[in-house]
């Protein structure tokens, strides 16, 4: 992302860009500020935009060919084509394009040992867009609240966090919720967050498994029938307990030498929520863990079996997860 940067601040561009990766927002956020610097402020006349798998090629090179109009560049965005994922000869004709042409690779997912990766690689610029730090999520909230009159302290913004789904196109709309209705004051609360933010799933989960390790079957219920009004499916809240075991006993296994980052990809959460597995952990030895995995996968095979509905299923692998020993460690 540094070098796109330094590309737009000089304007000495690549020929070619390939912006891909899990962060959506990312992609589209630097697609468009290549756009509005190649343009440099004017109409859309050497702009041209193809969408899908089925792009006509012979059409883009023949564009790709047009000088611009009275502009130093022409650009040319191709989204979601999946040719760095499918053998082509694309790749052929891009060391005959004029200079004056740009073209920019919006893409989901790529195969690097493609032809045409392999060529933007060397010849043009490819990034990847994944997650961001912790550090430089929470500045993105602080930025976007603080763009529209809003603060809000370091400890709230690691909760909104906790609480929404993680890629920074649902944090964005969250964070527009949280500007509308925090009108007239500037300070961003928890109370706000819990009040309109749409709470993520995962978010419930730890909740639940805190009142589990509290031995409080009662707000345990609670949780449980929280997300079933949320529309989630028992068979759902069952997935994510076991998922969030797997998760747990990952980072409990976890050798303590382990970055924060490292934890991450190792039990595959995004990095600011590690600290909070770390601390769920401490509430529960690897024993445990182990036999609420287990009850978790029994109930699974006792739907799959057709013994036992959905719904009491889940309850009843509740009422176990509160009657196992409280050891912690």
């Amino acid at each position: 992302m540094k070098r796109i940067q330094e590309d737009i601040k000089s304007r000495s561009f690549h020929s070619v860009y390939l912006l891909y990766g899990e962060e959506s927002y990312l992609v589209r956020l630097y697609r468009d500020k290549l756009k509005q610097a190649v343009l440099d402020g004017a109409d859309e006349m050497n702009y041209s935009n193809f969408q899908g798998s089925s792009v006509n090629l012979p059409e883009v090179r023949e564009i790709a060919e047009t000088l611009p109009f009275f502009q130093d560049y022409r650009i040319i965005i191709l989204e979601d084509t999946k040719l760095f994922k499918s053998a082509n000869d694309f790749v052929e004709y891009l060391p005959s394009m004029p200079e004056s042409t740009i073209l920019v690779f919006a893409e989901k997912e790529v195969d690097k040992r493609n032809k045409l990766y392999k060529y933007v690689q060397k010849n043009g610029l490819a990034v990847e867009m994944t997650q961001m730090k912790t550090s430089d999520t929470k500045k993105f909230v602080a930025v976007k609240l603080g763009d529209n009159g809003r603060k809000i302290r370091e400890s709230t913004a690691e909760y909104f966090l906790e609480q929404v789904d993680n890629s920074l196109n649902n944090i964005e709309n969250e964070l527009e919720k949280l500007i509308s209705y925090t009108h007239g004051r500037e300070e961003v609360t928890c109370n706000d967050i819990d009040a309109v933010c749409s709470v993520q799933v995962t978010g419930q989960i730890f909740k639940m498994l805190d009142a589990v390790a509290a031995g409080n079957r009662k707000e345990t219920f609670l949780l449980y029938h929280d997300l079933l009004a949320l529309k989630e499916s028992p068979m759902s809240i069952l997935y994510l307990l076991t998922r969030h075991f797997n998760i747990l006993l990952q980072v409990k296994d976890a050798p303590s030498g382990l970055s924060r980052q490292e934890l991450a990809k190792k039990a595959g959460v995004p990095p600011f929520t590690v600290g909070k597995y770390q601390s769920q952990c401490k509430h529960f030895t690897k024993e445990k863990l182990c036999k609420m995995l287990e009850l978790c996968i029994n109930t699974e095979y006792c739907f799959k079996q057709g013994r036992i509905s959905d719904q009491i299923g889940v309850e009843m692998l509740l009422l176990q997860f509160a009657s196992t020993d409280e050891a912690v460690g």
